[in-house]
């Protein structure tokens, strides 16, 4: 299988960081991000090709020249014409076969082997990694009668909705379903304008990642804030390399 990391974001959140280098680029236990989400990717037996695409032209070129010596990665110019675009320009590449794909600003150890059988016995189109368990960056407080009875540091919640997670398998059948979308838009958003159609119809399986620590990576804030967990999905995203 191939797996596609989506690198060519502005990455708007982790301003002014990404005036000067690609979110890609932010630096995670002493190596880039995207160093540790390839070598992950290379690690399972399914992938047999990595495929970039970022902005080459612009600040993506620094991914280019860090990882261009990898004969197992490939680089793409970003399209500029959202996420599903991207897809669409590697129409021929992915053929109409599964790939993973792998939004690069996400960090975890998500078992590729077992979400790809998800995928298959649930019949999917699409299968999205998901959790329904978050650990709070903020205290909360037990209230009654406008009066606090308990404090809670930081729990972990069960949230009302799973939460995606920005990690993929998808089926090259969804092609077809975006060249069809191009013909009445030029910018078209994976979730919302494909894959929200195909959840109606049931073809979309969620892959739950249960206690498997992720981390959206939004900026090295982000990072400073959740060093602990960093450090543990840094060392579950190696263990196996």
């Amino acid at each position: 299988m191939k797996a596609i990391i989506l690198a060519g974001g502005k990455g708007t959140r982790a301003k002014p960081f990404t005036d000067y280098f690609p979110k890609a680029m932010i630096p995670v236990s002493g190596s880039p991000l995207i160093s540790h989400v390839v070598r992950y990717l290379a690690s399972s037996k399914l992938v047999s090709e990595i495929i970039i695409v970022t902005d080459i032209a612009g600040l993506g070129g620094q991914i280019k020249n860090y990882l261009e010596n990898n004969p197992k990665i490939r680089f793409v110019q970003d399209s500029g014409s959202g996420t599903a675009g991207d897809l669409l320009h590697l129409g021929k590449t992915l053929g109409n076969e599964p790939f993973f794909l792998w939004f690069v600003d996400n960090l975890g150890a998500v078992n590729l082997e077992k979400m790809y059988k998800h995928f298959v016995e649930k019949k999917s189109v699409a299968c999205v990694a998901t959790r329904q368990y978050r650990k709070e960056e903020t205290g909360f407080a037990k209230v009654s009668n406008g009066v606090v009875t308990e404090f809670i540091e930081k729990p972990l919640v069960k949230m009302p909705n799973f939460e995606c997670t920005g990690i993929y398998v998808i089926h090259g059948k969804i092609i077809d379903l975006i060249k069809a979308k191009f013909r009445t838009k030029k910018n078209v958003n994976l979730s919302f304008d494909i894959l929200q159609g195909l959840s109606k119809k049931g073809l979309v399986s969620a892959f739950d990642i249960k206690n498997t620590p992720w981390l959206d990576v939004e900026s090295p804030a982000v990072l400073e804030r959740n060093d602990k967990v960093v450090k543990k999905i840094i060392k579950q995203m190696s263990h196996r390399v």
